[in-house]
């Protein structure tokens, strides 16, 4: 957003309405005491140092943090093509920009405490304005966009999944009021694909959703279509929320306040949240030593990421060598997690988010609580092994080292002093800590690990009853001919 021309170099009047409140970052760091309504952070270094990449917007930025970086400037060719489209869209309200600028001015001081930086208004300097009017590589890109009548971005996949990837990330964001307003007040009611503007960003990042497998057909039930004409169908069809965000609205006390926040609260649930917080007691094991114990994983499909349970019941599960046998859970002592996919984005979600709630959830560290309890559970490729084969983990990484070597390192320098997990790590712990659990875990898993490994064992030892069986009664028919032989 340097440039004051749109994309034929003619003065971009409506470009003006905006070009004045654009936010840049002062040196000066913000009023410690006056931190109350921070939410927009700079991530702490010990976190950025393990992965800077993971931190930091590679094609766009939207906040103020990372504006006018050298590698970013591409990009703002397709902000200003994105700017005239608006601009096309709106031209029959353009009094409704002027109230917004106007919004934008009397919010002002609550935008800057969103930040935790000082940030101060006012234009680039000179010598970088003629750097950007110098800066032929953009003109051209910018020339050759928007002759183009398609959507650059949304054409192609990847361009389409960086940008997403940019705008999730906790230092580039703006205060989600300030687009709420917009979609509210400027953008006309005839092109509004949703009521409200909370539902277009969440259908823009469903893709980040932890558990897709919610299906949507739901909806078609629990809101059944109107009748009536084609038209009205299909705009209620477009704006009614969809099954997926009533299900994480439900899981909010508060509106999100930007898109990171939002993307965390894909994340939660009730079953979690309500949780009782308590202090680290221990460490938990490690898969493998826990599957020694008796153990059983269970991958779940249905519940929420962050929802892991253990199941056991109290007096039947004092046999766990009998868990190898047909409809047999009740014997086990099942640890019920959700299934987790890792890919090439989940890094990045993870540590944006981590960091979030080191920053502004240090009272409430769901995420961290999570990768801390999964990071328990993986110390070794050996780990991954077991939950991958229990399809607890699906990852597309090279590896299941890669897989070890990459959770491990998510909570490197994470702080968090409470967990929702306390009760599960302690029953865990309680568990392994019993040597008869181990005992029957031994048995089971060396006699009774499987079908058929537990029918030779059963036909083993009715052989040996059966020789046992056998023995006694030669024996006994010895001693009665014994008896049965006169005196001499």
């Amino acid at each position: 957003m340097g440039s004051d021309t749109n994309s034929f170099g003619s003065p971009n009047h409506e470009y003006e309405i905006v070009k004045d409140i654009m936010i840049d970052i002062k040196t000066e760091p913000e009023d410690p005491m006056n931190t109350t309504k921070n939410n927009i952070y700079r991530v702490p270094c010990n976190l950025r140092k393990l992965n800077k990449d993971a931190y930091t917007p590679q094609l766009v930025s939207i906040g103020p943090l990372h504006y006018g970086q050298k590698k970013l400037k591409p990009m703002q060719a397709h902000k200003l093509h994105y700017l005239n489209l608006f601009k096309e869209r709106v031209k029959g309200n353009i009094g409704a920009l002027h109230k917004f600028k106007a919004f934008l001015k009397e919010k002002e001081q609550e935008i800057r405490q969103c930040y935790a930086e000082k940030l101060f208004c006012g234009q680039k300097g000179k010598k970088e304005e003629e750097e950007k009017e110098g800066d032929d590589n953009n003109v051209a890109v910018l020339k050759q966009t928007c002759l183009d009548d398609d959507d650059v971005i949304l054409k192609q996949t990847w361009l389409n999944k960086s940008v997403q990837r940019d705008l999730l990330l906790l230092e580039n964001q703006i205060p989600l009021f300030i687009l709420k307003e917009l979609y509210n007040s400027v953008v006309p009611k005839t092109v509004n694909m949703r009521n409200k503007f909370i539902e277009v960003a969440h259908d823009y990042f469903e893709c980040f959703h932890p558990y897709k497998k919610i299906k949507d057909e739901k909806q078609d039930s629990d809101h059944p279509k109107p009748s009536g004409n084609n038209n009205n169908s299909d705009s209620y069809l477009q704006k009614k929320p969809s099954f997926r965000f009533e299900r994480v609205k439900k899981n909010w006390k508060n509106d999100p306040v930007h898109f990171t926040d939002l993307i965390r609260y894909f994340y939660l649930c009730k079953e979690v949240t309500d949780h009782q917080k308590g202090s680290f007691s221990c460490v938990l094991k490690t898969a493998t030593k826990l599957q020694e114990s008796g153990v059983s994983f269970e991958k779940v499909t249905v519940r929420s990421l962050l929802d892991i349970k253990l199941e056991k019941v109290k007096i039947l599960s004092w046999f766990l060598c009998l868990g190898c046998l047909p409809k047999s859970s009740y014997f086990k002592a099942r640890l019920q997690i959700p299934q987790l996919t890792i890919d090439n984005t989940t890094e990045c979600v993870l540590r944006n988010l981590i960091a979030f709630e080191q920053c502004h959830y240090s009272n409430q560290p769901y995420i961290c609580n999570y990768v801390s309890l999964i990071d328990s559970l993986i110390h070794t490729k050996d780990d991954v092994e077991l939950l991958v084969e229990k399809e607890i983990i699906v990852h597309e990484l090279g590896s299941d080292k890669e897989v070890a070597t990459l959770v491990n390192s998510l909570c490197k320098h994470v702080v968090a002093n409470k967990t929702c997990y306390k009760k599960i790590i302690n029953d865990l712990n309680k568990h392994y800590q019993n040597e008869w659990y181990r005992t029957m875990a031994s048995l089971r898993l060396v006699y009774f690990r499987d079908a058929w490994r537990a029918s030779s064992t059963l036909v083993g030892i009715a052989v040996l009853i059966f020789t046992i069986f056998n023995f006694c009664r030669v024996v006994k028919l010895v001693l009665d001919l014994d008896q049965r032989q006169p005196n001499n």
